[in-house]
C-alpha cells in the first residue's frame, strides 16, 4: 500500500508564494511520475506540473514560469514551488504518484488533497 501525505496549503495574498510537499511511503521499488494536479469548485481537476524518474518535467500553460516542480528521489518526496500566485490558482491541490510495488505490480495514487486560497 502507498501512503502520499502532503504539507504546505494555506491563505496567501495575490503575488505571494507557497510551496507544497508531498512525501511518498510504503513498500514501494521506484516511483515513476510524481506530479500535482489541482482542482477549483465547479472545475475538473487538471494537471499541474509532473516530474519523471528519467528528469524530464512538464508544466501546465497558466503556471509555465511561475511554479516549480522538483523531487527528492532520495526522500521520496515532491515539491512544489508556487510564486507570483493569482487569485485564479485557487485550487485544492492534489499530489498524484505511480510506480512500481517490490512485487513488480504497479500502482497509482493520491494525496489527501491541500487547499491553497489567493486573495486579492
Amino acid at each position: 500500500q502507498v501512503q502520499l501525505v502532503e504539507s504546505g496549503g494555506g491563505l496567501v495574498q495575490a503575488g505571494g508564494s507557497l510551496r507544497l510537499s508531498c512525501a511518498v511511503s510504503g513498500s514501494i521499488r521506484s516511483i515513476y511520475t510524481m506530479a500535482w494536479y489541482r482542482q477549483a469548485p465547479g472545475k475538473q481537476r487538471e494537471l499541474v506540473a509532473d516530474s519523471t524518474r528519467a528528469g524530464t518535467t512538464n508544466y501546465a500553460d497558466s503556471v509555465k514560469g511561475r511554479f516549480t516542480i522538483s523531487r527528492d528521489n532520495a526522500k521520496n518526496t515532491v515539491y512544489l514551488q508556487m510564486n507570483s500566485l493569482k487569485p485564479e490558482d485557487t485550487a485544492v491541490y492534489y499530489c498524484h504518484a505511480d510506480g512500481w510495488y517490490y512485487s513488480g505490480s504497479y500502482y497509482t495514487d493520491w494525496g489527501q488533497g491541500l487547499q491553497v486560497t489567493v486573495s486579492s
